[in-house]
């Protein structure tokens, strides 16, 4: 099976968030099974190609014709890379806006949707597109209305990914224009939405298939209260929603290997996570505990959907407890600043590092006895899992993915990887901390949690397999399947 990729973001040329994680890790997987790979992505600045551009690309977007240059990339453990050259849109000092959204992203992302038609039609001819998020949302669409006709592409199905419901790319309707969407898409049954334009939604309505990167949370977004609006349109077509548990790459995060931490050890001999404890708290600038004390470890964005609202309300509480925090991150000041001020006010217990530092991160998850995620929701999330393999026994709401992969312990039958709370409170997510205290108190009993932990495997093997069947029964019944197409 040949498989096209379209994304906004991929490791190794670029990364906002676990969107890059997965388009690196799911198609190195599915080469391994046996199928033929390729990703389009753009080249963003800083973004070193050692191949001159293959082609030159003739894409028209609402009235304009743009001909961005297409750089044959590298193949990375065999996935070929192809990157859509446009310094005008692309070679920016973020992916996707400062201060806000760049002012154009509907017509940047619908150049990078066109161009991966473009290479479909005459450069990588894939039997199935996999498209991801709303930045590539206009690919099934721009497939079953301006090339309807067009006998090299129309019939190609496309599996759809909803990596975050919350950011869907809505957009004026002169923006959508702007980006060359057919007028026609716009109604109630397309891509309108509230008056507006929704990027995501067009993914929804004119994908062959739809996934979600986890059970959980493909339940959660047909109700309401995660849906944010969408809600309606995923219940239509939830016949054809699966909810496929992303995975993780165990030769990147793995205390075994690890190349960015101060000493290695396996779920047979931890000696080497203490010295990652020691290294952790030197790195932060925090002293060496003289008893046991729990270090508590946080790497995220900072964003009310990761739950620093419920830190915030019992921050003080928190700190009262028996245990150090150490915090990384960027995102929304209100809590740059509420982590600033904890490590003010408990200068040997608290510190936070404001930044995106990737080698950092891995010191906190081999270094922390104890990782904390409050979310308000989490599709999948990526640092739960990469916790239990480093024996970093994770805190987290029951949320999405977050409860499709922490089981909760049980002392009776000594089975469990790691806790989580319910209802969305400061004083349950309290509460549920200082029960894994209680267990950190009992070194044999934290230690069974730690290694049931490091025993799971979320490797990408499974989920790719339940990918490539998917893509074989699109594949076999695109002609079937209930896909809109224009009015």
């Amino acid at each position: 099976m040949r498989i096209l990729f379209a994304a906004s973001e991929g490791l190794p040329f670029g990364k906002t968030g676990g969107l890059a994680d997965v388009i690196a890790g799911l198609p190195r997987t599915l080469v391994e099974q046996g199928h033929e790979v390729a990703v389009v992505l753009p080249r963003y600045r800083g973004v070193k190609a050692d191949t001159a551009a293959a082609s030159r690309l003739s894409i028209s977007l609402g009235g304009q014709t743009r001909s961005p240059a297409l750089v044959d990339g590298e193949i990375v453990r065999g996935v070929q890379y192809f990157l859509l050259d446009d310094p005008a849109y692309f070679d920016r000092a973020q992916i996707y806006g400062e201060n806000g959204d760049y002012p154009d992203n509907a017509e940047r992302f619908a150049e990078l949707s066109l161009a991966a038609i473009e290479v479909a039609k005459a450069i990588w001819r894939p039997d199935v597109f996999h498209c991801h998020d709303w930045q590539t949302g206009l690919v099934p669409l721009f497939l079953r209305t301006r090339h309807a006709g067009d006998p090299q592409v129309k019939n190609i199905p496309v599996v759809f990914t909803i990596h975050n419901i919350g950011y869907q790319g809505v957009i004026s309707r002169e923006a959508a224009g702007r980006a060359g969407v057919p007028e026609s898409a716009f109604h109630s049954g397309g891509i309108e939405f509230y008056g507006s334009a929704n990027l995501l939604k067009a993914g929804l309505v004119y994908s062959d298939y739809l996934t979600t990167v986890s059970p959980r949370y493909a339940t959660e977004i047909q109700t309401p209260e995660y849906g944010r609006g969408l809600d309606g349109v995923v219940r239509e077509r939830a016949g054809l929603l699966r909810g496929i548990l992303n995975g993780v790459d165990y030769s990147i995060w793995n205390p075994e290997t690890d190349k960015h931490v101060v000493a290695h050890y396996s779920r047979d001999s931890f000696i080497g996570k203490a010295a990652c404890k020691q290294d952790l708290l030197k790195t932060f600038g925090l002293p060496l505990p003289e008893g046991r004390r729990a270090l508590v470890g946080i790497v995220s964005r900072f964003a009310d959907q990761k739950g620093f609202d419920l830190i915030a309300e019992v921050a003080q509480r928190l700190m009262s407890e028996e245990l150090s925090l150490v915090v990384l991150g960027t995102g929304d000041r209100r809590y740059e600043e509420l982590f600033r001020a904890l490590a003010a006010h408990f200068p040997d217990r608290a510190a936070v590092r404001v930044a995106y530092d990737n080698a950092l991160a891995h010191k906190v998850e081999a270094g922390a006895d104890i990782f904390l995620m409050p979310s308000r929701y989490e599709p999948c999330g990526l640092n739960q899992i990469y916790s239990l393999r480093y024996g970093t026994v994770p805190v987290v709401r029951a949320t999405g993915g977050l409860d499709d992969t922490i089981e909760e312990f049980d002392l009776t039958r000594g089975s469990g990887t790691g806790f989580k709370y319910g209802n969305y409170a400061g004083k349950d997510m309290l509460d549920c901390v200082r029960r894994a205290l209680h267990y950190y108190q009992d070194a044999t009993v934290w230690r069974v949690i730690q290694r049931n932990g490091m025993a799971k495997d979320f490797s990408w093997k499974a989920s790719a397999a339940e990918y490539g069947k998917l893509y074989a029964a699109v594949k076999a019944g695109r002609n079937q399947m209930p896909v809109a197409t224009s009015n």
